[in-house]
Formats: C-alpha cells, sequence, structure tokens
C-alpha cells in the first residue's frame, strides 16, 4: 500500500474513532444529567451503553494512533487529530440539531485550511523512504545525517 492510500485511510479512520467518542460521550452526558458527586450519578453514568462504546472508542483511537505515529511525522498528523472537531461539529448539527453558525463555519475552514498547509510542508520535507524528523531524534539520530 502507497503511503498516501496508508494515511488517507489511517487518518480517516482515526477521525472516526475520535468522533465516535465525543459523540458517545454527549449521549452519555445526555443520561446522566444533572451530574452529582454520588455512586448512584456514577451508577446512572455507567448504565448508559454509549460510555462503553465511547472506552471501545478509545481503544481503537489509540491504536489507530500508535500505528499511524511509526510511519507519519507528528506535526502535520498531530494536526489531523483536529479535524475530529469539525466532524463532531457536523454530526452534532445533525444528531443533536446544534446550530451551525457563520463563526463555527469559519473556524472549521481555518482548521482544515491549516491541515492542508501542514500536509503541503511536510510533503516535500523528506525524500522518499527517510524517516520524518520526529522519528529520527526519537531513535538519536541528528537533524542533516
Amino acid at each position: 500500500m502507497n503511503r498516501a492510500r496508508f494515511y488517507a485511510i489511517g487518518f480517516t479512520v482515526l477521525v472516526l474513532f475520535d468522533t465516535l467518542v465525543q459523540l458517545s460521550f454527549k449521549y452519555a452526558g445526555n443520561h446522566a444529567f444533572p451530574p452529582e458527586a454520588n455512586w448512584a450519578w456514577i451508577v446512572r453514568v455507567f448504565g448508559h451503553p454509549w460510555i462503553y462504546v465511547a472506552v471501545i472508542g478509545y481503544v481503537g483511537n489509540f491504536f489507530t494512533w500508535m500505528t499511524l505515529l511509526k510511519h507519519a511525522p507528528i506535526g502535520p498528523a498531530f494536526a489531523v487529530t483536529h479535524l475530529e472537531v469539525v466532524s463532531v461539529m457536523l454530526f452534532s448539527t445533525w444528531l443533536f440539531g446544534e446550530p451551525l453558525t457563520w463563526p463555527r463555519v469559519l473556524g472549521a475552514a481555518a482548521i482544515v485550511a491549516g491541515i492542508v498547509c501542514l500536509a503541503f510542508a511536510e510533503s516535500g520535507a523528506h525524500p522518499d523512504h527517510d524517516a520524518p524528523t520526529e522519528a529520527k531524534g526519537a531513535l538519536g539520530v541528528a537533524a542533516g545525517d
């Protein structure tokens, strides 16, 4: 599988896991109100299946993220994780009826633009088959080696 396809699939799966986690917390939270500092509230939270979907989502997110970090440069990889903000916003309008306002749309566009800029900046930074700078640093290789 070529690198571009690996990144496209991997980061799509990562954003889907991130989105699933946040939406699951929202569903679980809707059933746990009002928050109280007692065991009854904790039982109410863990009595709702969406909290377990969130935990499963976190596990999937962790393994996807670790796999991606093995191959992807950390800067753009971290930036792509912020697409979750955009996806949660879009799903929240559909699932929870939250308003999609111009400031939110502009903020989402800024996030996407920043990710695109980082991707283009990183794409020419490393020759083919060369480890990203961050990976070299983790291996004790000095920059420029």
